[in-house]
């Protein structure tokens, strides 16, 4: 288990990720619908998530959003260091009622993020929708990946968004199978 704290003046975050098995999501950000998809992740993705993150959400869930990407990206580039080489490429699209949404990974070491999720509604409940790219754009860029997450389409935000994470889960958990050679197998460059 790869364990990651971030502590600042407005949130306090500890991620504990382990790629390589599946146990009970523990998640407790005091945002429910986010905690809802965090664990949707890891259950679809099958590996071992923990999240416990406190902040300045009666501000708005801005700053602890945000955050959680950065440690949780942290965590991933760890993995991969631990791992040496890894699949590199996953891909998942996952249907939820009227939504279909798409991820895509590279883990190389170059971030990027494409973030073409189009919301019917603004909010989930009490939770900004736009606070998601927030989130992937943080995870992207400590995670060192490319990040595609895309809705085909859907007609209610909450479908998008959770089978939006539930790809997540899915690819991460390709993407990042630990290969038996080393990192000269993961590009025709013989380096990434």
């Amino acid at each position: 288990m790869i364990t990651i704290e971030r502590t600042t003046k407005e949130t306090n975050i500890t991620v504990g990720l382990d790629m390589s098995s599946a146990g009970a999501p523990e998640i407790s950000t005091g945002v429910p619908f986010f905690d809802h998809m965090l664990r949707a992740a890891a259950f679809h993705g099958a590996f071992t998530l923990s999240v416990a993150a406190t902040g300045d959400i009666d501000v708005d869930a801005h700053h602890l959003v945000e955050d959680v990407g950065l440690v949780l990206g942290d965590a991933l580039r760890k993995t991969f260091s631990k791992f040496g080489a890894v699949t590199r490429y996953g891909h998942s699209v996952i249907p939820m009622d009227d939504a279909l949404c798409e991820v895509a990974i590279d883990v190389c070491e170059r971030p990027y993020l494409v973030f073409a999720l189009d919301f019917p509604q603004p909010s989930v409940g009490t939770f900004d929708t736009s606070l998601l790219r927030e989130f992937f754009t943080a995870l992207a860029n400590r995670a060192a990946i490319n990040l595609h997450v895309v809705s085909r389409h859907g007609l209610n935000s909450h479908h998008i968004v959770e089978a939006a994470f539930k790809a997540l889960g899915k690819a991460l958990k390709t993407a990042y199978t630990p290969l038996e050679s080393d990192r000269a197998a993961m590009s025709t460059k013989g380096t990434l």
